[in-house]
């Protein structure tokens, strides 16, 4: 997991240049910071969601994992446990929606798949690497405009990428290109969505979607035994 320690590291140092530089920030130059990650967020978004080969397993994965994660109180579980810490550290008022903001940015992309998969199958840390040097930028921006949250986003990230790197090692002959690529689609919409809420437009409740990730997995494993019953299926 070496990939992901470096990754750690830069979203750290990326935070704690973008907190040294947060107070002297006029507001107006907050707000083109939100603009300008609000737009790239949603670039990347239609970018990775165009990279989807089956729609429909796209949408039914987004249904149903959004009901699931709203069953579950998903996005309600995690502002509870956010705002624990922030009472504990003494946040500002943007210190849970930095966290949250900084967790989907970084681990929900295409490169943290796909490196991690890369890292824990074939021990390839490039795409890892770079997607780091990215984040250092990016921890920089978002430290910048929403304060010190940012900065514990490193707590879900090496859980979140541990995890993939661990998994992809221990199920590489379950890991298919078709997989990878509607874990791709999903995480796009789930970007979108993201920049649309940097860009003050709409509030999404994107933490209830991450079940999406397991649904597209599952219907995936499923599309061949859905196939065989629809081929006995009368069309007249």
């Amino acid at each position: 997991m070496i990939g992901t320690l470096v990754n750690v590291a830069t979203v750290s140092l990326g935070a704690v240049i973008g907190l040294s530089i947060n107070k002297a920030l006029p507001d107006r130059f907050v707000k083109i910071v939100f603009s300008a990650l609000g737009l790239f967020t949603c670039y990347m978004g239609i970018s990775m969601s165009l990279q989807s080969n089956e729609p429909l397993i796209m949408v039914l994965a987004l249904i149903f994992g959004g009901i699931t994660g709203e069953l579950l109180q998903l996005d309600q579980r995690v502002h509870l446990l956010i705002d624990g810490l922030k009472k504990r550290f003494n946040g500002s008022g943007k210190f849970t929606e930095g966290l949250i903001t900084a967790f989907l940015l970084f681990c929900v992309g295409a490169m943290t798949i796909i490196g991690c998969f890369d890292e824990g199958i074939r021990g390839n840390r490039e795409i890892i690497l770079t997607k780091a040097f990215m984040d250092f930028f990016s921890s920089t921006a978002l430290a910048a405009a929403f304060g010190k949250g940012v900065i514990f986003s490193i707590i879900p990230l090496f859980i979140y990428q541990a995890g993939l790197t661990i998994a992809a090692s221990k199920l590489e002959h379950v890991i298919t290109s078709e997989f990878t690529n509607e874990i791709r689609g999903i995480g796009g919409i789930m970007l979108i969505g993201l920049g649309i809420q940097l860009l003050d437009l709409r509030q999404f409740k994107l933490i209830n979607f991450l079940p999406a990730f397991v649904f597209a997995g599952f219907i995936l494993y499923l599309k061949p035994l859905l196939n065989d019953i629809m081929s006995f299926i009368p069309l007249t």
